[in-house]
């Protein structure tokens, strides 16, 4: 939590405010992945191919890279301004209403892109948009919350992930059939919850909060965290980044995967897009809320990560016994539970071993990065695998090594049980 002007940490917040908080955090991040996995799993794969459907792989190898590296320097750089924000509305509010404003500038614009080039450049503009707001959104779980509470906090934006996961691929399908109309929609929905998040949750503890003399130098010093001083920090970012890496080495080729590997048509690979996405969604609903309770009555976190990293690598060796629909199922139900076990103590987990709460958006902001580097390096990664290593079974077998390496990196982390 962020400290006040006689440097002692503020009181912490009520229950009614934090249950209302806890609500908000949820709808927030539904409505944050409702954006991610229309857009990512559904809309721009359709669009893509539509443009050109012979190099639809690496046309959207490049969109994609381009908007992860894109949110790579986003994430730290718009944590870093928020924590040094001072006004009416708090440090995060302002951040949060004028990114998403912007997003749908450009939600509107991609439907009209004619070319691929045009396409990356609106795509790119508006991830940066809507990663702004995930990046100030996440700061505020250290801000209002204590340690006790990290594991709630962490399953209640857990859950909202996978609703919004569920909901944006289901969205999706009546977004396709008229791109203006759908764009619009999703874009002016996002901006609402964000609007209703800001008016619900008043952040009006760091207005009076002193901010240190600003210089050019020791600002962007700060992104810099020792690797000696803060181990725990570079472990628990080098974990994320493999389990993200097994989740989006599968995930943001699902379309291609259902067309080209099990084989199914265009029309079907869409429309069972969604039971699938919802499938894996059951799966975490049923572990997140619960592990993420039991976490916090135990305080530990690690071996949660573990048994996660266990669960989802097991679940993509299925696809590989059994390359059908059928096991495209199999894999969604059991992936489901493992990345719910992850993503229900990531958030705890992450915020533990931060350098300094005063700085929690920068420093979220880096571990974000571990977030949106996969997404850069996933499409060149499956794209030589798919032309050079077997096609995509051999994604499968990458995610299995991306998942277990997952595993190993926790276990130095001394700080967090």
């Amino acid at each position: 939590m962020s400290t006040t002007a006689d440097g002692t940490l503020p009181t912490q917040v009520s229950a009614a405010p934090q249950r209302r908080l806890l609500t908000w955090l949820f709808l927030a991040n539904a409505a944050i992945l409702t954006i991610y996995s229309a857009f990512i799993v559904i809309l721009i794969p359709n669009q893509v191919e539509d443009i050109d459907p012979a190099n639809k792989v690496a046309n959207l190898a490049i969109l994609m890279t381009a908007s992860s590296i894109a949110t790579i320097i986003i994430h730290p750089l718009v944590g870093a301004l928020s924590d040094r924000t001072r006004s009416r509305l708090g440090r995060r509010a302002p951040w949060i209403i004028g990114a998403a404003a912007t997003s749908v500038l450009f939600m509107v614009l991609l439907a009209g892109a004619a070319s691929i080039w045009l396409l990356c450049l609106y795509w790119v503009l508006m991830m940066l948009c809507v990663n702004s707001v995930a990046t100030v959104v996440g700061a505020q779980v250290p801000d209002h919350f204590a340690k006790g509470r990290l594991g709630v906090a962490s399953a209640v934006v857990a859950l909202g992930v996978f609703v919004g996961m569920g909901a944006g691929v289901a969205l999706a399908g009546f977004a396709t059939a008229n791109l203006g109309i759908g764009y619009g929609a999703f874009g002016v929905g996002f901006l609402l919850v964000c609007i209703l998040y800001v008016v619900f949750n008043r952040d009006l503890s760091t207005v009076d909060m002193p901010r240190p003399p600003f210089s050019w130098r020791s600002f962007f010093a700060g992104f810099w965290v020792s690797p000696k001083r803060f181990p725990d920090f570079w472990w628990a970012f080098a974990g994320r980044f493999f389990l993200i890496l097994a989740y989006q080495s599968v995930q943001s080729y699902l379309l291609y995967i259902l067309r080209d590997y099990v084989g199914l048509s265009n029309a079907d690979s869409t429309a069972l897009s969604t039971p699938i996405t919802a499938l894996m969604l059951v799966g975490a609903l049923v572990t997140t809320y619960f592990i993420g309770r039991v976490s916090d009555r135990t305080g530990k976190r690690k071996k949660w990560v573990i048994v996660a990293s266990i669960i989802m690598a097991c679940s993509l060796v299925i696809p590989l016994l059994m390359p059908s629909l059928a096991g495209m199922f199999a894999l969604a139900s059991v992936f489901g539970v493992g990345y719910g076990i992850y993503m229900s103590v990531d958030s705890a987990l992450m915020t533990q071993v931060l350098p300094s709460t005063d700085a929690a958006g920068k420093d979220l902001g880096i571990l974000n990065i571990a977030t949106a580097l996969p997404q850069a390096l996933t499409p060149a990664i499956a794209g030589l695998l798919i032309t050079f290593a077997g096609g995509y079974a051999a994604i499968f077998v990458a995610g299995i090594i991306f998942a277990l390496l997952g595993a190993a990196t926790v276990l130095p982390i001394r700080s967090v049980k």
